[in-house]
This record gives C-alpha cells, structure tokens and sequence, in this order.
C-alpha cells in the first residue's frame, strides 16, 4: 500500500553480548523479558506513546512488521504474542512482510510453534559457517544449529529466509569465507546480509583491536568485492551497499530506511520517522517499561537526506523517483561531481541516474557524502 508505514520492535535482550556489537541489548531476566513483552503489547494495542506523531492521519496502515534486536528468538512464545496483537489491533496489509530475528542459539520449539502461520520472513544470525570464526565472534551456537534453524524455519511454513555473515572477521581467510559462502547458497535461503565488521568504540573488540588478528583493510576489501561476485554470479543480486537477495526476495522494510520512507518504532532504543520528524525511545528498558514517551531528535527527509540514503541502493538515485518526491530533477551539480568519481570506477551515471559500484560501495561514505552535498545545493 502507498504511504503505509513500516513497524519496527526492538528486543532488547541476548542470552550473551557479542564482543563487537554495540546494538541496545543486554542478557535480562525472564521476569524482564515477560515485563517488556507486555509493555510493547500494550503500545501495540493503544498507540498511547507512539499515536501522537500519527494524529494527523485518517488512516494508519502498516505493510511491514519487523521484530529485531537484540535476540526476539529468545522471547519465545512472546514473539508470537507481539506479532499477533499487531496483526489485531493495527492496520496490517494481508500481503505484509512480517520479519522476525532469530539466533540459533536461542530457537526453540515453543518459538517456532508461536510464530507459525503469523511470520513469512525470518532473518537468521549466522556471521560465519566456520565454528572456529564463529567463536572468536563470542556465537555460542554452530553450524549445526544454524542449519537446524534453517530447516525448524522452512518446516513452520516460511521460505523467505535471510542468513546474516560477516566479511573481516578474526583470522577469516578467502577460502572460510567461500565456506560460508557455500554454506548460504546450498541451504536454500532467499537473502544474504554481508557486513564488514566494525570496531567500535566502547565495545570489547574496540579494546582488543591490536590482538584480533584480523585481515588488513585491503585484504577485507578484497573479499567484499570476491563475495559481491560469488554471490552474483550464484543469482543473488546486490541491491545495496551490504545486502544480496533472489530477485523479488529484497527486504521491503529495510527498503524503508533506504527509500526515506516512513516508519514507526516501538520499544527501548527504537526509532522512527513519521511526518518529517525523527524520533526514539531512549536505550533504556525501565523508561520504557515505566511508560516513557518517545523524543524528538531531528527533522528528515528533505534532498541531500533521500540521496544519502538511496546512494546506498544499487539503483541509486533516478531522475524520475527524485522528481515524483520533489517536483524537480536531480540537480546538474550531483552528475558532474558523479562524473569525477566515474572516471575511478567508483559510480556510473547516464545523466539519468547516478550509483555506486562494488568498487564504489567500499568507500561509500566519501562518495556519497560528496555527491549529496552537491544534491543539497538546490
């Protein structure tokens, strides 16, 4: 549907904190997870929190529903209650992408039971087919389990299957990543997430970044553009910087965030972008528990913001999108500033259209900070 918006749940909680994640998530009790899952129930159900940013609306739809984390795995027959009292009480399409996260660690039978026949996508934390990688990762599951959660997903009804890896990880080689590689292409998935690892700062790895043994910058570099190839060449198609799909199997709500489409947040941490406005609650579960009101941080989608996000596309920004949202053209600016970068084998354009390459995508920041500060110069 035109103009629904997509719904994001943020699940705080993790049986183990990964030493390089610097998401809102901590290991909580049961007590807590029960306690948090009935607080989002009651947002879910009233909008009280989250509705005033939605007043001048006639009608809310939602055409995604994404619960991620964190780990909402570990929230059980929980995850299966959140998705059912959206799918009740809000206006969600009956053709919705309903994604849920999952870890292997934490995917049981009793999940798996209160997601079925509610969830159609589920998105599976695997970072490395390799035990040893996946160790050094702090993952306390294999790749034994990994598979089983793949075959419990399929065996719940849903084959719209997303595995999450990793590119640079400690002591990873050309011929570990091939083995991860090969692990997501024989398992029948319809969606891979490939992200190079970041260290960052405040995180354990951030601390013990001299002892990692990790491969050097142009070595990681190296193996994005191998895998950006295996995987085409396998029939999985790059649409942006980090995400590969079967064709018609892209991620609908994460293309959300990257078309500057609207969306709305609940739980401690969650963001959301409604009528202009940025808002979120804060990484705090008591405040969130406790009834505390999303708040206010920034304005958004104007130009240089759309072609922020959308550079991030593989499709990148088209004159004709631009000009549907914004009544104008992609200014001369962008395509001469584009042109530059064409000449490196960075970015293609045809005066129509201008996006980043693999190549490209490895410096992406640069590129695309100055390519949208020509498009904010309208």
């Amino acid at each position: 549907m035109k103009n629904s918006l997509g719904l994001y749940i943020h699940t705080p909680f993790c049986k183990s904190k990964c030493p390089y994640c610097d998401f809102y998530s901590f290991r909580g009790s049961a007590e807590d997870r029960k306690i948090y899952a009935d607080s989002v129930i009651d947002e879910i159900k009233t909008l009280s929190r989250t509705g005033g940013f939605l007043k001048n609306r006639e009608k809310i739809d939602f055409d995604t529903v994404y619960l991620g984390g964190g780990t909402p795995s570990l929230l059980g027959a929980d995850a299966g209650r959140i998705i059912g009292t959206a799918e009740k009480y809000l206006n969600v399409s009956d053709d919705a992408e309903i994604t849920v996260e999952i870890n292997p660690s934490s995917s049981s039978d009793e999940f798996f039971d209160s997601i079925k026949g509610k969830v159609n996508r589920v998105s599976i934390g695997l970072q490395s087919a390799v035990d040893s990688e996946r160790k050094k990762l702090g993952r306390i599951s294999g790749k034994k389990d990994a598979a089983e959660t793949i075959k419990k997903s399929k065996e719940a009804g849903i084959e719209n299957i997303s595995l999450d890896i990793m590119i640079g990880v400690p002591c990873q080689t050309f011929a570990s990543l091939d083995e991860t590689a090969d692990f997501c292409l024989s398992s029948g998935v319809t969606h891979i997430s490939a992200y190079m690892l970041t260290l960052e700062e405040g995180t354990p790895f951030y601390n013990m970044k001299n002892n990692l043994h990790l491969p050097d910058e142009d070595e990681t570099a190296d193996m994005y553009l191998h895998l950006v190839d295996k995987l085409n060449k396998n029939g999985f198609k790059q649409y942006e910087i980090s995400n590969f799909s079967v064709p018609g199997f892209e991620s609908r709500h994460n293309l959300k965030y990257w078309n500057d489409e609207e969306y709305l947040g609940i739980g401690p941490s969650a963001h959301s972008f409604v009528d202009g406005t940025r808002f979120s609650f804060p990484r705090d579960l008591k405040y969130f528990i406790d009834g505390g009101k999303p708040e206010i941080y920034d304005t958004g989608g104007d130009k240089a913001e759309y072609a922020m996000l959308r550079l991030r596309l593989s499709d990148g920004i088209r004159n004709d999108l631009f000009s549907e949202k914004f009544g104008e053209n992609i200014p001369s600016g962008a395509f001469e500033t584009a042109k530059k970068w064409e000449k490196t084998g960075h970015v293609e354009q045809d005066g129509e259209r201008i996006s980043l390459t693999p190549k490209g995508f490895l410096i992406s920041n640069i590129i695309i900070e100055d390519i949208t500060e020509a498009v904010g110069q309208i």
